[in-house]
């Protein structure tokens, strides 16, 4: 079941499977979120517990091993709906027999969504309900069209940083972070796209200086996106053609390519304490 959220300045559609956003549009009417074509089949997909792969798809606790693929199985599930209003909704998933064979941790994921003149607030709460310490990653995915306005060349469009953004950046091999960091394709604050820039995979910034980035060409529609409690910032489209591009904050990332220890020890996950609260949050603003 689809529940839409609407101002005058936008309206968004979220389903209970994944709560997952599906449709964006702007005052026009204009839809601006990638419509889970053939080229991929997600919109907006929610990561969690992980972020990226682990090596050869285990997550490894206590000495048992547990089948855990590329981004968490949070996206394939379906969601309870808590509470929903014409401008805001809140969507609930907790660990059952079923998440333990693949996660064996207790948790509650609650994820909000809240329309405000032309923004989007997306709120997610990560609580540990059980009684030893809860290890997890969260991401959100959401893929844009790439162009926002039909008819513009796709390498008119750049992104632009809050910050100046001098540090390396990070790419995959196999799914999996590679050890070594590469030059930054960021020129000051700003970032020109073209497909060739995922000719490599994904563009991930793990030490970003900004919170906040405007996806944008020099007409047409734009996507601000800030971001609070996350740390990494992906950028990813497929380097086909494909005509969508995700702008991705993270709290965590791949495994890298040399590590296959204890999911507790992976580099850049949450530590969650048993009866706390890990709460992050993304802004979408339409320009």
């Amino acid at each position: 079941m689809d529940h839409t959220l609407a101002t005058s300045g936008i309206r968004a559609t979220i389903k209970a499977d994944g709560a997952e956003l599906c449709s964006l549009k702007n005052a026009e009417g204009l839809e601006l979120l990638w419509q889970a074509g053939p080229a991929w089949p997600r919109h907006s997909p929610n990561l969690f517990p992980i972020v990226g792969k682990l090596k050869n798809d285990a997550l490894r606790h206590q000495g048992k091993t547990y089948p855990m693929t590329q981004h968490g199985f949070a996206r394939d599930m379906t969601f309870a709906w808590r509470e929903r209003t014409t401008t805001s909704c809140t969507l609930d998933l907790t660990d059952d027999a079923t998440s333990r064979q693949r996660f064996p941790f207790a948790f509650r994921l609650a994820i909000s969504y809240a329309v405000d003149g032309a923004d989007l607030n997306i709120r997610f709460e990560v609580t540990n309900t059980g009684d030893e310490t809860l290890p997890a990653s969260l991401g959100g995915h959401p893929a844009f069209n790439w162009p926002l306005l039909p008819g513009l060349p796709k390498e008119s469009y750049g992104i632009h940083f809050s910050n100046v953004e001098p540090a390396p950046i990070r790419r995959l091999k196999g799914g999996l972070l590679r050890s070594k960091p590469e030059p930054t394709p960021i020129e000051g604050k700003f970032l020109a796209l073209s497909e060739q820039l995922f000719a490599d995979d994904a563009v991930i910034l793990d030490h970003p200086a900004s919170t906040g980035i405007r996806y944008a060409a020099d007409r047409g529609p734009s996507i601000g996106l800030h971001w609070q409690g996350f740390r990494e910032l992906g950028i990813w489209s497929k380097p086909d053609g494909a005509p969508f591009l995700c702008l991705e904050p993270w709290r965590g990332f791949a495994s890298p390519l040399d590590f296959d220890g204890e999911f507790f020890d992976k580099p850049g996950i949450m530590k969650i304490e048993p009866g706390k609260t890990e709460v992050l949050s993304y802004r979408i603003s339409v320009g």
